[in-house]
């Protein structure tokens, strides 16, 4: 109990740590998720050469790569980094924080496809009643939460917006200005009141993942090894969801790190970077509106059985490549606005 309490009473000071600490903890955190993937592939294969083995691990760590970039993944990281910068926090593990949680649900299924369980089978397979209620859960989750911080942010976006007017028109404008608030900031202060620090969107993470999409992805990967490879060690077998958390981690943590230097940028330098904050702003609250709608359309559509074309249709779009676009958006604005601000620098006299 004692040692539960001091590491309770670690945890609580790391928050009074510096930035550059504190990015030695989650990157140091995703450093050792990677080393041990290597060393359960390495004493699952101890004893004869398995290359087929090192080749699905290295195909798990290319689909945690690409399911980094999914886009509810970047809109709820970018959605609530925004959200705590604005409240003059530096949230540097907000991506490791729900990457985390969401491959968990991976790592937990992995680890009964390899004990035998059959029940996650029943989990994992289209049309049973443990999928579809995961899958409510999963997406309920999603979309009421992306619903949530896309109407936010849509607040703060809305009074950036009128910040860059009053700018433009000779005003002058301060930090505060730019925070969420108002009727829909008050709205929401409740359902958001426990998303207070980085850690907590850990859980959301997680439920995020009870959809098993990504889980079916790992699970048929790891089934697909047990059945070809009836040699290969349960070690070796569970480096296939660590190698796909070590690599969902390490691009989500990167994604989380590079929009809180965005936001941190444009919020403490408000009258030099305010445009940048409100376009920054705005893609962040619509893609998190968007993803909610058709999130919600198909959650609708699946926990009603509905035959409608709308909410069918809701259902069946695919935002697995999508999230390129949105870093695509994200760093484009953001590398106008660096040379807007270099060439306006340059342009001042001496």
């Amino acid at each position: 109990m004692t040692a539960l309490t001091e590491f309770a009473a670690m945890y609580r000071e790391r928050e009074s740590l510096s930035l550059r600490t504190r990015l030695l903890f989650t990157f140091g955190a995703v450093a050792a998720l990677h080393l041990a993937a290597v060393v359960l592939l390495l004493l699952g294969t101890t004893g004869g050469a398995q290359p087929l083995a090192l080749g699905l691990v290295v195909t798990a760590y290319v689909a945690g790569i690409k399911h980094s970039y999914d886009w509810d993944h970047i809109a709820a990281i970018d959605n609530s980094t925004r959200k705590f910068v604005a409240q003059h926090k530096d949230p540097v593990s907000v991506g490791f924080a729900f990457s985390l949680g969401h491959s968990s649900v991976v790592v937990l299924a992995g680890m009964l496809v390899v004990a035998g369980a059959t029940l996650i089978g029943q989990f994992m397979e289209d049309g049973t009643t443990g999928n579809k209620v995961l899958g409510l859960i999963g997406s309920g989750v999603s979309g009421l939460f992306l619903l949530a911080m896309g109407l936010f942010n849509g607040s703060a976006f809305f009074r950036a917006a009128h910040a860059y007017r009053s700018v433009r028109a000779g005003g002058e404008v301060r930090p505060e200005d730019l925070e969420a608030k108002g009727f829909v900031a008050r709205l929401l202060a409740k359902p958001l009141r426990k998303v207070e620090r980085p850690r907590n969107i850990y859980v959301i993470g997680f439920l995020f993942g009870l959809g098993f999409d990504t889980a079916t992805t790992i699970g048929l990967l790891v089934i697909t090894t047990t059945a070809s490879l009836a040699g290969v060690s349960p070690l070796a077998l569970m480096a296939l969801p660590l190698a796909f958390t070590a690599a969902m981690t390490l691009c989500d943590s990167v994604n989380g790190v590079a929009m809180m230097k965005m936001y941190r940028s444009a919020i403490h330098n408000p009258k030099r970077k305010l445009g940048f904050n409100a376009v920054i702003t705005g893609i962040s609250a619509v893609s998190a509106l968007f993803i909610a709608v058709i999130t919600l359309g198909g959650f609708v559509n699946a926990a009603f059985d509905l035959e409608d074309p709308l909410t069918a249709w809701l259902g069946s779009i695919d935002l697995g490549d999508a999230g390129l676009l949105l870093v695509g958006l994200s760093v484009m604005v953001w590398g106008i606005s660096a040379w807007r601000g270099r060439h306006v620098r340059s342009a001042q006299p001496i």
